[in-house]
């Protein structure tokens, strides 16, 4: 079973946007990039890929994305309509279709994931939003979390869902110029 991994980044408070989506201000240093392009060049939408000459690089981790709609909209209003062109990519919305024939779209994204984890592959990347990790929590089997120096006050949780804890291992953890530290985990049990 291939695992489902939320890679994320986040406030020291805990929020993934500002209200409105924003993620201008995590900052990020040519350090942090190159180990994003080095360890998880998948992550990287293709128009960054392009920017930083890492769109040759092979898929390291994943060869799926599972993302909520508030998550894949930035790419549509930059008239991108199929952000990860080198993985399968797959929008989870109840009530929007992303238009481009090369993004997949569910209104079940547990019965999606499920299915995808049981598939052979690489990993699956799940890229957000909140709410949608809330309701796969119990499904991810690792978290990558890039905790930015920043304290928002609002924004869009990491997990916005009901209160039901779950425990995770460290695995590792990695400070950068910014002041950023990316840490990683696995489930517990």
């Amino acid at each position: 079973m291939r695992p489902l991994t939320y890679y994320v980044g986040s406030s020291l408070d805990g929020f993934i946007s500002g209200p409105g989506g924003e993620i201008e201000h995590y900052p990020v240093s040519e350090d942090h990039l190159a180990q994003m392009v080095e360890e998880h060049p998948e992550v990287l939408p293709a128009h960054v890929r392009r920017a930083v000459g890492a769109d040759d690089r092979p898929n390291v981790r994943f060869d799926t994305v599972v993302m909520g709609w508030d998550t894949y909209r930035p790419a549509l209003e930059a008239g991108i309509g199929n952000p990860y062109p080198h993985l399968r990519q797959v929008v989870a919305s109840r009530t929007r279709t992303p238009s481009d024939p090369a993004v997949e779209h569910t209104a079940d994204a547990l019965r999606t994931v499920r299915e995808l984890k049981a598939q052979d592959g690489l990993g699956v990347y799940l890229a957000g939003g909140g709410r949608l990790a809330a309701s796969l929590a119990d499904e991810i089997d690792e978290l990558v979390v890039k905790v930015y120096p920043v304290v928002q006050g609002r924004g869009v949780a990491a997990f916005g869902g009901p209160f039901h804890p779950r425990a995770f291992t460290l695995t590792g953890s990695r400070t950068f110029d910014s002041g950023a530290v990316v840490l990683s985990y696995v489930r517990r049990g």
